[in-house]
């Protein structure tokens, strides 16, 4: 039971920023259901530990339920009557650098989860056309298509000259 244990640790110690970056994004920029997220995943790889070490898979194991996971959440009936506001209480001024990064996490989270899984596992985790199409279990067409059609609306999303909620009474 030691050895499952320490394997764990050492994976653990080894993907656990990269997963909660994956997280973060797939939870369109929100720490406390990335955290939540990680969580669920890394429970899930405890349990099925031998198995999937045994395979080699651990990574692509990890991804899929995490995005499967985000996925599921997303359809949560109580997650949709949140209402998320455009600005907070207090906002810092920040370098025009930082405000585009947000804007590209605010763009990133208003694509549909689907969209928003390829979208990161493609150009965030940097897996190929097949490999996503092997982690969402889906073909690669639908990846080809829903990568298109997300980095589509990311693009109108960010080239708007009118700021998000402007417009708003």
């Amino acid at each position: 039971m030691q050895d499952r244990d320490t394997e764990f640790g050492e994976y653990l110690e080894s993907r656990a920023v990269v997963m909660r970056r994956t997280a973060y994004l797939l939870c369109g920029g929100d720490w406390h259901r990335a955290e939540d997220l990680v969580q669920t995943t890394l429970t899930k790889i405890y349990v099925a530990w031998s198995r999937i070490r045994r395979d080699g898979s651990v990574d692509a194991y990890s991804r899929k339920i995490m995005v499967r996971a985000a996925i599921d959440e997303s359809r949560r009936a109580w997650r949709r009557r949140e209402s998320p506001v455009e600005t907070l209480p207090e906002t810092p001024s920040a370098p025009h650098q930082v405000e585009e990064s947000v804007d590209v996490r605010r763009a990133l989270s208003q694509l549909p989860a689907g969209q928003r899984a390829v979208v990161v596992l493609r150009y965030w985790e940097d897996l190929s056309v097949a490999e996503t199409a092997a982690a969402l279990g889906k073909s690669e067409g639908t990846i080809k298509s829903q990568a298109a059609k997300g980095l589509a609306s990311m693009r109108r999303m960010l080239s708007s000259d009118e700021p998000a909620g402007a417009g708003e009474a």
